[in-house]
């Protein structure tokens, strides 16, 4: 896909995600911004407005609620990131539902933690509430649900989160708004660096050191955006990483910021959950026989190929499949407890083998049906 095409692909999505940072909501003080959360409340507004369905990744909580609290600046302990997060939702939330309904635009808050999208059926009820939303004209602002989280306020952030929220919609295409204005091929203050408008594969970036972290207010630095947009790319949704301030020109599909285009075709609800967004409970190693079976056959996975398991996992629970170095190969929903499996590790079951339980023994360890291949 060309640059012009997939900016075509921006301006002309039905359905899209629309992620923003604290950076962008936020003044020099790192204090939530009104005015830079009405102008994007009105963009966005009259995206929807035009018939297009918008879901909106915001963070912002905890910058929101360092006023009400009293800080000068992001605190740093967990309790009170959590305690400005359940003062800044409320602030957050009333500040865009204001923008919005001068619009004549609903908004609906949807709160998520990784585990609501680990597990299977709380993915699928998520995945219902929003399109019951989007159905109803709502335009659902969604942000980690940072009051009770731990590791997503210490380690995570919400272009990941951006991402899983595009494969759960089946979005169109995701737009990723930053502080900087594209992705550069060096450091964006240095003479003579360039900005990257165009990736179609990892190796268009292969040399562009993104490691910086994030900005005083946030958690995401670039490494985090195009981790996003390379998961959304796998699963057939173009991406456009850019500023806040160019939204408008970025929604025109004008030549701005870095285009990211797919990088594979959309797979299955199912497989997309499996793939990105699935806690992994354990390990399973295979032989070079299995490997061969599971990833060029792609033939289900049987006892007599694994060598190894590590963890402790259920029957139902997703593992990673691993070849004899240790490197992840695919993943899948096992059919054994742990405890049954160890057992039968390496051995070829014969029709009617029975379990120590009695039950017959299902000749899978991952059915293909559950499985995905990893690239």
């Amino acid at each position: 896909m060309s640059s012009l095409g997939g900016r075509r692909v921006i301006r002309d999505a039905r359905r899209i995600v629309v992620k923003v940072g604290s950076s962008s909501l936020t003044g020099p003080g790192g204090r939530l911004d009104g005015f830079r959360l009405q102008a994007l409340a009105t963009t966005l507004a009259k995206k929807a407005l035009d018939g297009v369905q918008v879901v909106l990744v915001s963070s912002g909580a905890i910058a929101a609620g360092m006023e009400p609290l009293g800080l000068a600046r992001r605190p740093k302990d967990l309790a009170t990131q959590q305690a400005a997060a359940s003062t800044g939702q409320g602030v957050l939330m009333a500040a865009y539902s204001t923008a919005f309904t001068m619009h004549g635009i609903r908004v609906g808050q949807v709160l998520l933690t990784a585990d609501d999208l680990h597990r299977r059926s709380h993915y699928v009820n998520a995945s219902r509430t929003l399109e019951r939303l989007l159905e109803l004209e709502i335009v659902p602002i969604i942000n980690e649900n940072d009051t009770v989280a731990t590791d997503e306020i210490r380690f995570g952030d919400n272009d990941r989160l951006a991402a899983l929220v595009a494969h759960l919609v089946d979005a169109d295409a995701m737009l990723l708004l930053s502080d900087v204005d594209a992705l550069y091929d060096g450091p964006p203050s240095r003479d003579g660096t360039r900005r990257i408008p165009l990736v179609s594969s990892p190796a268009d970036i292969a040399h562009v050191d993104v490691s910086g972290g994030g900005s005083a207010v946030g958690t995401g630095g670039m490494a985090t955006k195009v981790a996003a947009a390379q998961m959304a790319t796998a699963e057939g949704i173009s991406v456009l990483l850019t500023s806040a301030d160019q939204i408008t020109a970025a929604l025109a599909g004008e030549e701005i910021g870095t285009l990211f285009t797919p990088t594979d075709v959309k797979s299955s609800a199912r497989r997309r959950w499996l793939t990105h967004a699935s806690g992994t409970s354990g390990r399973i190693v295979l032989d070079d026989g299995a490997v061969e079976a599971v990833v060029r056959r792609r033939t289900s996975l049987l006892p007599v190929g694994v060598t190894r398991l590590e963890g402790r996992f259920s029957a139902g629970d997703t593992v990673e499949l691993c070849d004899p170095q240790g490197r992840v190969v695919a993943r899948g929903l096992v059919g054994y407890d742990a405890e049954e499996l160890r057992p039968l590790v390496g051995h070829r079951l014969e029709r009617g083998t029975r379990l120590r339980t009695g039950a017959p023994a299902p000749r899978p360890v991952v059915r293909r049906d559950d499985l995905v291949v990893l690239q």
